[in-house]
């Protein structure tokens, strides 16, 4: 097959370009075509590509894109001229140009939309105008004339369905998936920590995603403040590009006098990624919302004992499995429940390391959930063939 994804294939996008790499590998091996058609702006950093695909930048197109972030003359001509030499286009997200633009040039072409968390009640409620705006022009239309809807979750189906009024006829949930073997040898324990000039003698309690309100920082950040009024012996790290919240965090930690107990270390990546897993005594994500975190899917990778939200995106079955500490409530008060509890603990926490590393092995590792996808998409591309 030949396979296009249209997203935004940078740094600063988050999880869906680090699920691309990894569907992509596993198409590679199976001998697919993938190439990766991306809006990008001047400043950012396109994310790698697997050896074997091919990436095509597109500028975003000055003016415009400051209030519809997405929009590219560039991308829109690309498909114009090569829409047709693909099997299968993938778009990934709601609301961007790259998933409009697909449908307003063919018919024909099987086409796919992962929803990525963002039908989720909380996220719809933000920039809610832009939404409504597209929505009546052309988003829910769209929506419905895909190919396939592929979901991460349960929840997911019930917020397409309070989305379009009526449910899709073909929807699939495939949740995202890791490579295991990409964690099976970590950085020695320490390497983190002395790079970045943290304390050996303080539990590590790691943050890393981005940094925007939506992952829950209004509540980690006076919890932990809280936290280490009675523990001072725990260091948080805060690891992560800024996505509108690191003024926020800056002016917090200042305000407090924080400057001890929590660092910023920027965003991680490779090896200083895995290195900060491999010290961390606790990685946390208090996140109002995900649609299936892979930063989530990476710390029970590498061994690392989690106390997350259940809005991460398989709450259900992380509660089912006790691969994580879960938390009870989204307040600054349940978030340092949720440290109390894990800090202080340390069988619990290699209880939930051990269960989760058994749960990612059996449900999702990168290998079974990309052949899923795959053959959700020789379906679709067979059907629109005939």
């Amino acid at each position: 097959m030949r396979i296009l994804n249209i997203c935004a294939y940078t740094w600063e996008a988050g999880g869906p370009p680090k699920i691309i790499f990894d569907h992509t590998q596993v198409a590679l091996r199976y001998g697919h075509q993938v190439d990766i058609l991306s809006p990008i702006s001047p400043g950012e950093k396109a994310y790698p590509v697997p050896e074997g695909a091919r990436l095509i930048l597109c500028q975003r197109t000055p003016i415009i894109s400051r209030f519809f972030r997405e929009v590219s003359g560039d991308l829109y001509r690309y498909l114009q001229k090569h829409i047709r030499e693909y099997d299968v286009i993938h778009c990934h997200g709601l609301w961007h140009f790259g998933t409009l633009a697909p449908f307003l040039l063919d018919q024909t072409v099987a086409k796919v939309i992962t929803i990525h968390g963002v039908l989720d009640r909380w996220v719809y409620a933000h920039n809610n105008w832009k939404k409504q705006l597209i929505d009546t022009l052309a988003q829910k239309a769209f929506l419905r004339r895909a190919d396939l809807v592929q979901i991460n979750n349960i929840d997911e189906r019930e917020d397409l369905l309070r989305y379009l009024g009526t449910q899709h006829p073909n929807v699939v949930i495939i949740p995202n998936g890791v490579k295991m073997s990409d964690f099976a040898r970590l950085p020695p324990k320490g390497t983190f920590r002395k790079k970045f000039n943290l304390p050996t003698d303080r539990k590590l309690v790691l943050f890393m995603s981005r940094l925007n309100v939506k992952k829950g920082l209004d509540l980690l950040l006076p919890a932990f403040r809280d936290y280490v009024q009675t523990h001072p012996d725990a260091i948080l790290a805060l690891a992560g590009s800024d996505d509108g919240y690191e003024a926020t965090t800056r002016q917090f930690i200042e305000q407090h006098n924080l400057g001890d107990s929590i660092r910023m270390v920027g965003m991680l990546t490779g090896d200083d990624k895995k290195a900060a897993l491999a010290d961390a005594d606790l990685f946390t994500l208090p996140s109002y919302s995900e649609g299936f975190s892979m930063a989530v899917l990476e710390a029970m990778a590498a061994g690392t004992p989690a106390l997350v939200s259940d809005r991460v995106g398989f709450g259900e079955t992380i509660r089912a499995h006790e691969a994580a500490g879960l938390l009870e409530e989204l307040t600054p008060e349940g978030v340092r429940a949720g440290l109390e509890q894990m800090l202080s603990d340390d069988s619990l926490r290699q209880r939930v390391s051990q269960n989760a590393t058994a749960l990612l092995r059996a449900q999702y590792d990168i290998d079974v959930v990309a052949k899923r996808l795959l053959d959700e998409y020789q379906k679709v591309a067979k059907t629109n063939r005939n």
